[in-house]
């Protein structure tokens, strides 16, 4: 079944259960969305209300990605509150599905996000990715480009810290 997107989903109490359980199936599997492994529902759920919550209140816009009636993916646009940056916005917890990965789902994902930025008047998407899992390659692939690095900016664990990496996508 194809890959479909929902552009700010009603964010219903299922939704928001689905959206747990996608982000802590992708932590555990050390997908790079804000936490490492091991992982529980617990500790994800404060982050994932918080930005649900800064969606409901029009901070941020999501992206849901749909396959089998069943969210497979996400996105959210982090809106900036300073005028002088408001032409561009922040992607923020891009994932995909463990068990869907590796199809190109995430590759369409993010041409629907830009697709989606450019319907909302932006012109250009940041992101930040994690150094050390070919992020940046696979970012590069869609049109962004590194504009930024602090090393060893992130520390997964004792002794194993990662640069965080500014990447950059012009919509024009």
């Amino acid at each position: 079944m194809p890959l479909t997107f929902i552009r700010d989903p009603e964010l219903t109490p299922a939704l928001r259960e689905e959206l747990l359980r996608l982000w802590v199936d992708v932590s555990q599997a050390g997908g790079s969305v804000g936490f490492v492994p091991p992982v529980t529902a617990d500790v994800v759920r404060p982050v994932a209300d918080a930005l649900t919550a800064d969606v409901a209140a029009g901070r941020a816009r999501m992206l849901g990605a749909y396959e089998e009636g069943r969210l497979a993916g996400t996105t959210f646009f982090r809106l900036n509150a300073n005028p002088l940056m408001s032409h561009w916005c922040t992607l923020v917890t891009v994932m995909i599905h463990p068990s869907l990965q590796g199809g190109g789902r995430g590759r369409r994902m993010l041409d629907e996000a830009a697709e989606m930025a450019r319907d909302l008047g932006f012109e250009a998407l940041r992101l930040e990715a994690r150094g050390g899992m070919g992020l940046e390659d696979f970012y590069a692939g869609r049109g962004y480009k590194e504009v930024g690095r602090v090393p060893a900016g992130i520390r997964v664990a004792a002794g194993d810290d990662r640069d965080d990496i500014t990447m950059w996508r012009p919509l024009d």
